[in-house]
C-alpha cells in the first residue's frame, strides 16, 4: 500500500507482519543479497526490478552487513528451489529467519513506473491473514518519511574494530582471505560501511580501523592513520552535524580524505554547499557515471536518495564525475587538499567494477601526502 492510496496485491513470503518505510526500485540484475544487506537501504522497502530473484540462494560470504537493513522486500517471482553450489539458505528462509516481510507475485513493472513518475514515496506491506488495507495505508501516512531522518545509530558500529580481510578468490569460494604485512592504515568512520569497502581497501595493502560515527577526531588523529574515509549510510544528510563538525575539523590537516556516498554528502555540506532529496534516487548497478577529467565513462553501482547541488559548491571544489542519467553530481575534489568524495559505490557489492579505481587515487594519496610532510 502507497501513500497515495494505490495498492498492489499478491503473495506474501518471508516473515508475516507489518512493515513500512520509503518505497524504492533497484534495477540491478545480480546482488540481491547484497542489497537487502547494504546499511543504506535502512528505513527503505526496495523493490527489484529484475524477474528472477532468489534463484542462487543465500549464503555467509555475500553479506554486506551483519543483517538484512532494508524494511521489506517486493519481487515479480517468488523464489522457487534455490541452484548454486554456494546457496546455505533459500532467500524465504533467509528473509523469515531475519524477520523481514516480502511480496511477490505483483507487477513490479507498473510499480516502478508509478514510482518514477511521482517520485518515491513511503508505503506499507503486510502479510499474513491480518492483512488490512486500511490499516496498510494508515501505516504508510504515519510513516516521517526519510527527510530529516537521522538512521546512523541503528546501522553503524558501537566499538572500534580492525579489518584485514581481503577479497576471495573463485577457487576459495569467494572467502574473505586474512592478509598480513599491510602498509597502510585507513580508519573508516562507519555510517553503515559496506565489508566490500573494507575488502577491497586490504587488496591495495590497507588494514582498516572501522570507529562509531561520535570518534572524536583528536582519537582518529592519534592512531596515525595514512587516510580517514567517511563511508555510506542511511537517512538524510543534512541533520548530521555532528559528523560534518568532524570533517570540518579534518579538513584543517593536511590528511587524505575520503566521503563515500553518505560521506560525500557530508563533505559537500561542510564546505558549504546545500543537499537535495531527489525524485526517486539512483538505484542499481548500470549507472553511467562520466570521469570529466579524461572523459572516461564509468558503469557504477548507485543506492542514494539525496544527492549534493553541485551549483552550490565554493571555487575551492573541482567537480570531478558527472551522471549521464541527470546531470547530478557524482564526485569532487579539493584543489588545495588531498580530499575527494564520489557519490556512487565504487565498491560495488554488487555491480561492475569499473570505479574500483577510485580505491586506487586515494591509496595514492597516501605517497603524495607523505612526500609533502616530509619535504615541506
Amino acid at each position: 500500500m502507497l501513500a497515495d492510496g494505490k495498492v498492489f496485491h499478491g503473495h506474501g513470503f518471508g516473515a508475516p507482519g507489518l512493515a513500512v518505510g520509503e518505497i524504492c526500485f533497484n534495477t540491478a540484475m545480480t546482488g540481491y543479497q547484497e542489497i537487502l544487506t547494504d546499511p543504506s537501504y535502512r528505513g527503505q522497502i526496495v523493490t527489484l526490478t529484475y524477474p528472477h530473484i532468489g534463484n542462487t540462494g543465500c549464503n555467509g560470504e555475500d553479506a554486506e552487513g551483519r543483517g538484512i537493513f532494508c524494511s521489506a522486500l517486493v519481487v515479480r517471482n517468488r523464489p522457487r528451489a534455490p541452484s548454486s553450489w554456494r546457496s546455505e539458505e533459500g532467500l524465504e528462509d533467509y528473509l523469515r529467519r531475519h524477520g523481514i516481510p516480502a511480496i511477490a507475485e505483483l507487477d513490479t513493472r507498473a510499480l516502478t513506473r508509478h514510482l518514477r513518475e511521482g517520485g518515491a514515496q513511503n508505503a506499507a506491506l503486510m502479510v499474513g491473514p491480518d492483512a488490512d488495507p486500511e490499516k496498510a495505508l494508515a501505516a504508510a501516512r504515519a510513516f516521517p518519511g526519510l527527510e530529516g531522518a537521522d538512521l546512523i545509530a541503528e546501522v553503524a558500529t558501537a566499538q572500534s574494530q580492525s579489518w584485514d580481510q581481503a577479497s576471495g578468490a573463485p577457487r576459495e569460494g569467494y572467502r574473505a582471505q586474512p592478509r598480513t604485512n599491510l602498509p597502510h592504515h585507513v580508519v573508516v568512520y562507519d555510517f553503515g560501511a559496506k565489508r566490500n569497502i573494507l575488502r577491497l581497501l586490504a587488496d591495495r595493502g590497507c588494514r582498516a580501523t572501522l570507529v562509531p560515527p561520535e570518534t572524536p577526531v583528536a582519537e582518529v588523529l592519534a592512531l596515525r592513520p595514512d587516510g580517514v574515509l567517511f563511508s555510506n549510510g542511511p537517512g538524510d544528510p543534512a541533520v548530521l552535524h555532528e559528523a560534518r563538525a568532524r570533517m570540518a575539523a579534518f579538513l584543517e590537516h593536511d590528511l587524505p580524505l575520503f566521503g563515500l556516498c553518505l560521506g560525500h554528502q557530508i563533505l559537500g555540506l561542510t564546505l558549504g554547499a546545500r543537499s537535495l532529496k531527489m525524485k526517486f534516487g539512483h538505484h542499481g548497478a548500470n549507472h553511467p557515471v562520466q570521469d570529466l577529467r579524461s572523459g572516461r565513462v564509468l558503469i557504477t553501482s548507485q543506492n542514494h536518495g539525496f544527492a549534493i547541488d553541485a551549483d552550490t559548491l565554493p571555487a575551492r571544489v573541482e567537480v570531478t564525475h558527472r551522471s549521464l542519467f541527470d546531470g547530478s553530481l557524482q564526485g569532487m575534489r579539493l584543489r588545495d587538499r588531498p580530499v575527494f568524495s564520489f557519490q556512487g559505490h565504487p565498491e560495488a557489492g554488487p555491480g561492475p567494477h569499473d570505479a574500483a579505481c577510485i580505491f586506487d587515487d586515494f591509496v595514492a594519496s597516501f605517497r603524495s601526502s607523505q612526500e609533502k610532510r616530509i619535504h615541506g
